[in-house]
């Protein structure tokens, strides 16, 4: 089984809206509205940063460089777990699940947080972005996890965002919509995803669904 990390595993909105508004002071940008800050938690970002605040070229690279300057100073490390996800990650491996993590995040920030918050052993293997942005959709991360795991059975993904439903079914595999996360109502129902969970709690349940 997949699961995204951020808005998924863990609420990183604090971490990641607070380097957003260093980056965007640093490109003299207005101060970013609550529904800006809440679109870039889940995608890459260079998209996100594009279609929040219409920006492209070297003010995308300059914004990635100034968030990523403030997030790996500590910012990241503001990510608590979601109520209910350690039980639930506990109970899927009690059940016989491999489990795996495949996120737009770059790998090594992302086993950096996985480590601060204690999930780390849950996981076989944790799949994420290339810090030069070749790798950064959520296909490849799935692509990468997927090869990681060639004889397991076809999993399923358990993503926030509707790029979490799109990049899972890229590879045939269905996505449970992790509910509690910040898509706004209707996105992942809307996207596609095969159920949505509106609490960890509810996801053994509706991988009956899927």
């Amino acid at each position: 089984m997949l699961f995204d990390l951020d808005g998924t595993l863990v609420d990183s909105s604090p971490g990641i809206w607070a380097s957003i508004r260093v980056a965007v002071a640093e490109l003299g940008l207005r101060e970013p509205t609550t529904d800006q800050l809440r679109s870039m938690v889940g995608p890459p970002l260079w998209e996100g940063f594009a279609g929040a605040f219409g920006i492209g070229g070297d003010d995308v690279d300059r914004a990635v460089a100034a968030y990523r300057a403030h997030y790996t100073a500590g910012a990241m490390l503001a990510a608590p777990v979601y109520p209910g996800i350690a039980e639930l990650l506990s109970a899927l491996r009690a059940d016989g699940a491999t489990l795996a993590v495949a996120t737009s995040k770059p790998e090594p920030f992302a086993l950096r947080i996985l480590a601060h918050v204690g999930l780390l052993p849950e996981f076989a293997s944790v799949h994420g972005a290339t810090l030069d942005g070749a790798v950064r959709h959520k296909e490849q991360v799935v692509a990468a996890a997927l090869a990681a795991h060639p004889d397991g059975d076809r999993p399923v993904l358990i993503g926030d965002r509707s790029h979490d439903v799109l990049g899972a079914r890229v590879h045939g595999l269905p996505c449970i919509g992790a509910g509690w996360g910040p898509a706004p109502p209707g996105e992942l129902a809307a996207a596609g995803a095969a159920a949505v969970a509106t609490t960890p709690a509810d996801v053994r349940a509706a991988l009956t669904e899927v």
